[in-house]
């Protein structure tokens, strides 16, 4: 019998407080540029302050990047444009400083955490900080058999929030999150048509390495399939995510979770942080008030599940790459509202008016 129990989360999830955001408008009200000049960076800077439970809102000084990383077996069916099992690879090359994320991380100063949940490689080869929470060596085929056993989806779970409490405790003030996984918008299509109602061909999107035309009707069918095997397990979100979810994103949702307990903010990446988003949604209505969505990616099932979450992405770039880098770009807009909001002075009143 588990001892997880996913009903605690309600319990201990609070909104980010109401009293402060209202305390925040009044504040901007009072500043030297009109309320609603600045836009949506408005909106961010008493989001922020609301999480925080600060008035003025506290600068973004310790962000973080955490991937986290997993194979999934569906990849043998040619879903994705890149080899099945080879997401050990662009681990590597994040851990070497030579992906899109690296780069962009090394320039802005974030530093840049991966942690390993189902890698389809030796253990031995990558560092012992990464590999520590592995659960398994990639996770299952999920169009005719479980993702993960039960005992492995829990203990998927509880590493993320075991993540999500050594981030909070360690000092970091806002984490971008993403993934580094081959297959892993698979079982994320899967997720969100599941929990939204819809057909496999309405989630289903081409990848962050563009896959051809036969590769997504592969796609489409593996998520057709994966979909019929996850109906039956909707009520009981840890199954369903070892049904058709994977160690990855079972990860992910605990984290996102535990960062809501915490109060930690997080940046939500593409598709597959968005379907465990969703997911998180489903065992804690007020957890995403916790999250901003970074950017539109173009992926059909990040826009389905955020549309369901009712969050409004912040940036539209068409980026696809994944690993963080979407969320990446949106942290200086989000470090832009917190300036804002902190360090615009107060307009001078004007005099009253002379009686004579």
């Amino acid at each position: 019998m588990s001892s997880l129990n996913l009903d605690d989360f309600n319990d201990l999830i609070e909104r980010p407080d109401g009293g402060v955001r209202r305390d925040a408008e009044a504040h901007r009200e009072r500043r030297i540029v009109p309320p609603g000049s600045l836009g949506r960076l408005d909106d961010l800077g008493e989001w922020l302050a609301a999480a925080q439970s600060a008035v003025p809102v506290r600068p973004i000084e310790r962000p973080r990047v955490v991937l986290f990383a997993g194979d999934h077996q569906i990849a043998e069916l040619g879903v994705s444009a890149r080899a099945a099992g080879s997401a050990a690879q662009l681990v590597r090359e994040v851990l070497e400083g030579g992906r899109p994320v690296s780069v962009l991380a090394r320039r802005l100063g974030v530093p840049v955490r991966v942690v390993d949940m189902a890698l389809d490689c030796d253990p031995g080869s990558l560092p012992e900080d990464v590999v520590r929470h592995r659960v398994r060596r990639g996770s299952g085929r999920i169009d005719f058999e479980d993702a993960l056993s039960a005992e492995e989806a829990e203990a998927a779970f509880r590493a993320g929030i075991a993540v999500a409490d050594e981030e909070a405790d360690s000092g970091t003030d806002l984490v971008v999150l993403g993934d580094v996984s081959v297959g892993g918008t698979t079982a994320a299509g899967v997720l969100v048509a599941a929990l939204c109602g819809t057909d496999a061909s309405v989630v289903t999107g081409r990848g962050g390495l563009a896959i051809d035309d036969l590769a997504w009707m592969r796609k489409c069918a593996a998520i057709r399939d994966a979909l019929r095997r996850a109906r039956p397990v909707l009520g009981d979100q840890l199954q369903l995510l070892a049904t058709v979810g994977g160690a990855d994103l079972t990860a992910m949702t605990g984290f996102l979770l535990q960062s809501a307990v915490r109060k930690l903010p997080v940046v939500l990446d593409g598709v597959v942080t968005a379907a465990c988003a969703l997911v998180g949604q489903r065992i804690a209505f007020r957890a995403p008030d916790w999250w901003l969505a970074a950017h539109d990616s173009g992926e059909p099932g990040q826009a389905k599940a955020l549309d369901r979450m009712a969050l409004e992405p912040l940036l539209s770039h068409g980026v696809k790459v994944g690993e963080g880098m979407g969320g990446l770009l949106a942290l200086p807009l989000v470090q832009a509202a917190a300036a804002l909001a902190a360090e615009l002075p107060e307009a001078a009143k004007e005099p009253e008016a002379q009686h004579s």
